[in-house]
């Protein structure tokens, strides 16, 4: 085992009965090249004999197991327990990342010291020249999605972005202690949207990083139009707002919050046959008291120092102002416009 100080990145892999895809995904990701690093594999109660596997033939992989599934968010909190590196990278069990992912990330992290979070490019495992994410992407509305997805892939240059996907993401280790992590209330979907969004308000930027190269089999452990998913999404889009969007400017566009999600909703159900998006909502809302009174913890935590990563230094992190955050978010746009973008998606994931 690599001793703590020699290593430069924790990669944590969670997984639920995901042998199958860990056959594949799992050599690449403890093959990494020209970075010293550990691989923490979270066994979220699998029943598929994940774990003896994992024991058998990746011995050096470190095996967190758990009893039951806890979810992405809860099990990547453990992982991020276990790591010892001050830099800590998440990565899907259905990703395959090229051999120098992590070495690009890590290289991203240098060459900003000022960032916190640095996402990769995915690309589709069935068609590897369509972007699969390039960030995370956020409108005034509250409304997440995957930077570029289903678009051709391009040329680019790193640039400032929202957050990372914690489908393949780089995080400093300052910023998941002052954030706490992922929130596990959310269990699956978003968590990494209201972890961007949290350490955005700390002060903490994100960087694209195209040279950290990934391949993601989109969904593979629940369709994209599932009942689970839908369901997920909906609840805890709910949350991501409340915890997150200042009361001021949430006053001012909540009309237009509530107006756009319920014309969203038909087409929805109409399209899944299935009423899991207004069920989503419905217990959102049945909780809303709950993750309002995370907006406290939120505020006390912008006032606190926070020292500049990398630094050993007090010196504090100057908190983001809502003038700072919508600079980053993208602009709003019509219905139509995100019902393409959402079509875009559905019709590359076909192909």
């Amino acid at each position: 085992m690599t001793p703590a100080h020699d290593l430069q990145a924790s990669v944590i892999v969670v997984t639920w009965n995901g042998r199958e895809r860990l056959a594949e995904s799992l050599p690449a990701i403890v093959g990494q090249q020209h970075v010293r690093h550990e691989v923490i594999l979270v066994d979220n109660g699998s029943t598929d004999g994940t774990a003896e596997w994992v024991r058998e033939s990746h011995p050096s992989v470190r095996l967190v197991e758990l009893s039951e599934n806890t979810g992405f968010a809860a099990g990547n909190n453990r992982g991020f327990e276990a790591a010892r590196a001050p830099l800590v990278a998440t990565i899907n069990n259905d990703a395959i990342s090229d051999p120098d992912w992590l070495a690009g990330l890590v290289r991203g992290a240098a060459a900003h010291p000022d960032a916190g979070m640095f996402a990769s490019r995915m690309v589709y495992l069935h068609d590897p020249d369509v972007i699969d994410s390039a960030g995370i992407s956020l409108d005034p509305l509250g409304i997440a999605w995957d930077r570029g997805a289903g678009t051709p892939v391009r040329d680019d240059d790193e640039r400032i972005v929202f957050g990372a996907s914690a489908g393949a993401a780089l995080y400093r280790r300052e910023l998941l202690e002052a954030t706490g992590g992922f929130d596990e209330r959310f269990f699956a979907y978003l968590e990494d949207v209201d972890l961007a969004w949290r350490a955005r308000w700390l002060g903490w930027t994100a960087h694209y990083v195209p040279a950290a190269r990934v391949r993601h089999r989109h969904s593979a452990t629940w369709a994209e139009d599932s009942p689970l998913k839908t369901y997920h999404l909906g609840r805890n889009k709910v949350w991501l707002i409340a915890k997150n969007y200042p009361l001021g400017p949430l006053l001012r566009w909540l009309p237009l919050i509530l107006a756009y999600d319920a014309a969203s909703l038909p087409v929805t159900v109409w399209r899944q046959r299935s009423l899991a998006a207004v069920r989503g909502r419905l217990a959102g809302l049945a909780r809303l008291t709950e993750i309002w009174k995370s907006r406290a913890h939120i505020a006390s935590a912008r006032r606190a120092p926070r020292a500049t990563a990398g630094s050993e230094s007090a010196e504090p992190r100057s908190a983001a102002t809502w003038s700072e955050l919508r600079d980053v978010m993208e602009p709003l746009r019509s219905p139509l416009a995100i019902w393409c973008r959402h079509r875009r998606l559905r019709r590359a994931l076909r192909q």
